[in-house]
């Protein structure tokens, strides 16, 4: 009998060690830091269509420590599970003017940004769909602020 005991009692100090872990690795990603891969044409040249593995992190959008020029990951508004990457080119009260169709002229379009909210664009415009297409988004949709490309390895450094 108390070798079953203490066969329980080291399964019990495991299984606490390992939900310990897992825990901290949930509170790590999901409030501090994160590693994110990062796909698509609409943020060439500044990343990699082929993909990224960007670090993103998670605390300057809880402090408002974002601003103009600022790598974010946002959630999308069309669709709320895809996340974006953009950069901010507009904060409230901010007035924006783009370009209402880069394929078709210099026709521009400028807004105004609501309190609360930031406007944001891909680097490549001819190939994103941003602020231009959706509108100014909420600052509660910013998942996180890239900071450093991990891959390729070429290119590892910081994305400031």
């Amino acid at each position: 009998m108390r070798q079953w005991i203490s066969v329980a009692k080291e399964v019990l100090e495991r299984a606490s060690m390992v939900a310990k872990f897992l825990c901290w690795i949930h509170v790590t990603d999901s409030y501090l830091l994160s590693s994110t891969v990062v796909q698509g044409a609409s943020m060439l040249p500044t990343l990699n269509f082929a993909g990224d593995v960007v670090l993103t992190e998670r605390i300057s959008q809880r402090l408002g420590k974002v601003g103009r020029g600022d790598l974010v990951l946002v959630r999308s508004p069309i669709d709320p599970n895809k996340i974006l990457t953009k950069r901010i080119v507009g904060m409230e009260g901010d007035t924006v003017t783009f370009f209402a169709d880069p394929h078709l002229g210099d026709y521009t379009i400028s807004r105004q940004v609501p309190k609360g909210h930031i406007w944001v664009q891909g680097d490549n415009m001819y190939q994103s769909r941003d602020s231009r297409h959706f509108g100014p988004l909420p600052y509660g949709l910013i998942q996180g602020k890239v900071f450093f490309r991990v891959w390729p390895p070429h290119a590892f450094g910081s994305l400031s």
